[in-house]
C-alpha cells in the first residue's frame, strides 16, 4: 500500500503543473493534500477509481483546506477534530477510518512571521490535535500525515542556528512534536533514515533556495508503534515540482496484519 502526502499550495495551480501525470506515474492508493485553497465545486477534479473527500475553509475563501483521494473507500470520514473541542472552520483536518487503521491528514497552523499564533499552537492546537490522535489510537492504529509546520530536530533544516526564534523551529513547537513521540507515534522517515542530512520537503521561493537545497523538513508521516513492523519505506520525493513543498511517501506491506494493539 502506498500513501502520499503533499502540501500543494493551491490545487488549481498544481493541476496545471502535471498533477494528473504525477498520479499516473506514482500510482498511490491514497493521496492526502494540504493547502488546497479551493472549494470542491471550484475544481475540475475527476479521478476515475478514486473516492474524493474535501474539507475547505469556510472562514476565508481560497485559504487552507485539505483533501483525501483514496482508491479504497473508507468506512467513515470525519472533517475536523471530532470530540476534542475545536471548530475546524479552516478545513485543516480530515480523518478517514479504514479496516485496520485511521488515516489523518493535517495542515497545522503556521505560527507566523511574528509568532502571533505561537501561543495558540502551543496551548490550544497542538494539545487538541494530540488528544484527537490519542482518542483514535485507543480504537485502532493511526497514520497521520501532512504539513506539521515544524522542523523537529536541527538535522531537519538547513540553518538551525539562525532559526531558533523563527516560526517552525521554536522550542515550543519542537516540544509539541516531542509530545507526539512520547505518546507513541513514530516519525517514519527518521525510522528509516535516522541520520540522513539535507532531506527537506519545503523551500522558500526566494534566493533559489530549492536549487541550493536550503530547506526545511515540515511534512511527515507518523504512525502508531503497532504499525512500524508493517512499514516498507518512507521517502521524500524532492524531485517532484509544482509547489513550494514536495510530496512525501509512505509504503506499507500489502495486506498487512496489525500487531496486537
Amino acid at each position: 500500500m502506498k500513501i502520499i502526502s503533499w502540501n500543494v499550495n493551491g490545487v488549481r495551480a498544481v493541476l496545471k503543473k502535471g498533477f494528473k501525470s504525477f498520479l499516473n506515474v506514482h500510482r498511490p492508493d491514497i493521496v492526502c493534500l494540504q493547502e488546497v485553497k479551493a472549494e470542491r465545486d471550484q475544481v475540475d477534479f475527476d479521478f476515475p477509481g478514486y473516492h474524493v473527500f474535501w474539507h475547505h475553509s469556510t472562514s476565508k475563501k481560497g485559504y487552507s483546506g485539505t483533501a483525501i483521494i483514496s482508491k479504497i473507500e473508507p468506512l467513515s470520514v470525519v472533517f475536523g477534530m471530532d470530540g476534542v473541542g475545536i471548530h475546524d472552520d479552516e478545513g485543516r483536518v480530515i480523518t478517514a477510518e479504514y479496516e485496520k487503521f485511521y488515516l489523518v491528514t493535517v495542515y497545522t497552523p503556521n505560527s507566523g512571521r511574528d509568532l502571533a499564533k505561537l501561543s495558540f499552537r502551543e496551548k490550544t492546537w497542538d494539545p487538541l490535535f494530540l488528544d484527537h490522535l490519542r482518542m483514535l489510537d485507543r480504537k485502532k492504529p493511526v497514520i497521520f500525515c501532512g504539513d506539521l509546520n515544524v522542523a523537529h530536530k536541527e538535522i531537519d533544516l538547513a540553518n538551525p542556528k539562525s532559526n531558533h526564534k523563527n516560526a517552525g523551529f521554536t522550542p515550543q513547537e519542537r516540544a509539541s512534536f516531542d509530545n507526539l513521540v512520547k505518546a507513541g507515534f513514530v516519525d517514519s522517515f527518521r525510522h528509516f533514515h535516522p541520520g540522513q542530512e539535507h532531506a527537506y520537503s519545503w523551500w522558500t521561493y526566494r534566493n533559489n533556495a530549492r536549487e541550493r537545497n536550503i530547506g526545511w523538513r515540515l511534512d511527515y508521516f507518523c504512525v502508531s508503534k503497532g504499525l512500524v513492523s508493517q512499514l516498507n519505506s518512507a521517502d521524500i520525493l524532492a524531485h517532484v515540482k509544482g509547489s513550494d513543498h514536495c510530496p512525501v511517501e509512505l509504503q506499507l506491506n500489502n495486506n498487512f496484519d496489525i500487531d496486537s494493539h
